[in-house]
């Protein structure tokens, strides 16, 4: 079976109104989709109105502001149910989605989902550079974001937290990585199965590490989706 590096691939990266996964909005969204080779062959953006105030400290990251949202954006509801609709065409024909710290950007697209009505995803194969990295580097010393791995491995990121910027950047970055790490060069069907597990450990390494000091700290360990605070509206 072909290795995931081989074939069609896509990236997936959201821009948002903030840092809590299951309660943010939608700002921008982007998919990148290259061919085999790594050409890009398509590219799909969102800017949405989220129907909510972007707070200054998500707008100084991303530089959406509430007024250019509303004045430029499109209802979120109709963002959502695109932007599935992409991703799911993506994950039936077996195109592995590539996304950086995958759960908070499938978390949040979840959620949106739910507010909107839209069906959840199948989210499946899902690759996630950040999840792996930890896992085929583990003593490396400094920072995971995107930012530091891209330079690590010389991946041009210009306008860096724009979203159609940071799916490309990220998928360029993974291929990068899978040719340092050979582990990584697996059917995306495998890999997703392993970071699954992979997740698991490494939430509970963190969250043992933090209870040192923080005794009731709780790392959640889900991939490539949190589960809703709520149990009672219904799994993700």
């Amino acid at each position: 079976m072909s290795t995931w590096n081989t074939l069609p691939r896509a990236a997936f990266d959201l821009e948002t109104t903030g840092r809590n996964s299951r309660a943010a909005r939608i700002v921008t969204a982007s998919v990148t989709l290259v061919d085999a080779s790594g050409n890009v062959i398509r590219e799909h953006e969102w800017l949405a109105d989220p129907g909510i105030e972007i707070p200054a400290e998500a707008s100084d990251v991303h530089g959406v502001t509430t007024e250019h949202a509303r004045s430029h954006g499109r209802p979120a509801a109709e963002v959502t149910r695109e932007l599935a609709a992409v991703l799911q065409e993506l994950f039936d024909d077996g195109v592995p989605v590539i996304a950086f710290n995958a759960s908070y950007d499938f978390t949040v697209l979840a959620a949106e989902s739910a507010r909107y009505g839209v069906p959840q995803l199948s989210r499946f194969p899902v690759l996630d550079p950040y999840i792996m990295n930890k896992q085929v580097d583990r003593y490396r010393k400094g920072k995971r974001t995107l930012t530091a791995l891209c330079e690590e491995y010389g991946v041009d990121l210009e306008n860096a937290h724009t979203s159609a910027a940071d799916a490309l950047a990220t998928l360029r970055m993974l291929d990068a990585m899978a040719g340092k790490f050979p582990k990584l060069r697996l059917p995306a069907s495998q890999l997703h199965q392993l970071q699954v597990d992979w997740a698991v450990s490494q939430a509970a390494d963190f969250q043992q590490y933090l209870r040192k000091t923080k005794p009731a700290a709780v790392i959640e360990g889900d991939w490539p989706v949190l589960p809703p605070e709520d149990a009672s509206r219904g799994d993700f």
